[in-house]
């Protein structure tokens, strides 16, 4: 695992050059990761939902869960456990703090900003009027910028 994350960051540090002189590195590796990680996340969304759930409910007894929830309850964990991955190796790889708080610091970081989404988003669009794609995209960068903080200063500290 070591190989490919030296692999991943020599392929971000040779785009990173040209942008070397107005923009930190750490910056640029926590944009990449966190771009990639966010591709790998829609095109697992669109293989899971359209060739593995094809739109089905699950019936749970108690609950009925819609295709797009159920792709999500599949996605969202293989996606938190890369990015995890990635941020460890890649982006803060001079942290000290130990493995397993990293982790479940990441975690809460996650939930907040999952928190942070959902009420964002409800309080732009029914409240404010806010186009919704458009609100998504704002907390998003709120969101982003939030979450680098908090990886930086708290997950990931040095």
């Amino acid at each position: 695992m070591q190989k490919l994350a030296a692999i991943i960051t020599k392929i971000i540090d040779f785009f990173y050059r040209p942008l070397s002189s107005f923009l930190p590195r750490q910056i640029f590796r926590y944009a990449a990761c966190g771009g990639g990680n966010m591709l790998l996340d829609w095109l697992l969304y669109f293989i899971i939902y359209n060739f593995a759930i094809s739109g089905r409910y699950i019936d749970l007894g108690f609950v009925v869960i819609s295709p797009h929830i159920s792709t999500l309850c599949i996605v969202f964990p293989v996606t938190t456990l890369t990015g995890f991955w990635l941020n460890k190796h890649v982006t803060f790889t001079g942290s000290t703090v130990k493995t397993t708080s990293q982790f479940f610091r990441y975690i809460s970081v996650v939930a907040v900003n999952l928190a942070i989404n959902y009420f964002g988003i409800k309080l732009l669009v029914e409240v404010g009027q806010v186009y919704a794609p458009l609100a998504k995209v704002l907390i998003t960068l709120f969101t982003i910028l939030l979450s680098f903080l908090a990886q930086k200063f708290y997950t990931f500290k040095q």
